[in-house]
């Protein structure tokens, strides 16, 4: 038996697909991108790519899901931004890496396609996610989408005096990224792991970054050169549970303590030399923008916890349809050279 609880709340199913068609409302409103309709968030991407994770050699209770056994799946790799809009690389946002490993076995969790060979990993630069649930993150997306005029006073008005001023420090706080390549990037929220549940996490192998760069586009203009004379490598890292005081699955907001719970490597992905700029990295790169991910997208044994888990499987739904999005892939593009 697993050794977690989730506690659903009675209403949250009619209230996260709420959630999800408010979204969906603001995606469709928003200037449609050269590709089409652009995503509800992560909107601006800094490179797609392909690359593989190899999953090492794992006793129990590491050896869960698709890390049952070693081996080598390839993937297709999202760097991106995560706000509405898309601005200067300068302004602090919240920098996402999106992975869908392809040749995954196992029936996945979203119907009509729990046949596919797909399983998506979100990660962001943040330990955890910033706000408890849902309902605090909806009062944070309507505040957003009117911009940035008066945004103090709106965060003050809806969160209060202690928790607007969190939420304004958490923002001018937000984690520089110099460098995609060598950040540290989480799941910031947990999924299961077999019998157990867990966070898990990529870390970067490469050397520190030199100064940032400035420009609109520096971030994507780092990983195109870095590609250039590639590989890149991280280690995948699981971070597992305790218990509910000390690593909660509801409470989106709260860090996991490392010192009670240290992440443990359980493979490395590996992105090999490509560039991003030719035939073949163009014709990946407009495949990765067609694409969804959703970590749904995924079997029993990785399934998504929590509440914030929970409503994402409502609005990456919304989202998926809005933009029409590919269907998910059977195999892994050649890199291009």
């Amino acid at each position: 038996m697993p050794n977690w609880n989730e506690q659903l709340a009675p209403d949250e199913d009619v209230r996260f697909n709420q959630y999800a068609a408010e979204l969906r409302a603001i995606q469709a409103a928003r200037p449609k991108t050269p590709e089409g309709p652009g995503r509800a968030l992560h909107t601006k991407p800094h490179v797609g790519v392909v690359g593989e994770l190899r999953v090492n050699p794992l006793q129990a209770p590491l050896n869960q899901g698709p890390f049952a056994t070693p081996g080598t799946f390839p993937l297709y790799v999202r760097f991106s931004n995560g706000t509405f809009g898309r601005q200067h690389d300068g302004v602090p946002d919240v920098r996402g890496v999106a992975l869908k490993l392809v040749g995954v076995p196992g029936k996945k969790l979203i119907p009509g396609l729990e046949d596919k060979q797909t399983q998506d990993l979100l990660l962001i630069q943040n330990k955890a996610f910033g706000m408890k649930g849902p309902d605090e993150f909806m009062k944070l997306v309507r505040i957003a989408v009117k911009g940035k005029a008066l945004l103090v006073p709106r965060l003050l008005a809806a969160f209060g005096l202690v928790g607007g001023f969190k939420l304004i420090k958490g923002i001018a706080s937000m984690p520089k990224v110099p460098s995609m390549a060598t950040g540290t990037f989480y799941t910031c929220v947990p999924h299961r792991y077999g019998e157990d549940a867990c966070k898990l996490s990529i870390v970067p192998l490469q050397p520190p970054a030199p100064p940032p760069a400035k420009g609109y586009a520096s971030l994507r203009d780092d990983l195109v050169a870095r590609f250039k004379t590639g590989p890149l490598e991280w280690s995948l890292r699981v971070q597992l549970f305790l218990d509910e005081a000390t690593t909660p699955l509801e409470d989106a907001s709260v860090e996991w303590p490392e010192d009670k719970s240290p992440f443990r490597e359980i493979g490395r992905v590996v992105i090999p030399l490509q560039d991003v700029t030719s035939a073949r990295g163009q014709e990946i790169e407009a495949l990765v923008e067609s694409l969804s991910f959703d970590p749904w997208h995924s079997v029993e044994a990785l399934r998504p916890l929590g509440a914030v888990m929970r409503a994402r499987s409502a609005a990456y739904r919304e989202s998926t349809m809005e933009r029409k999005a590919a269907a998910e892939p059977e195999t892994v593009l050649a890199p291009g050279g």
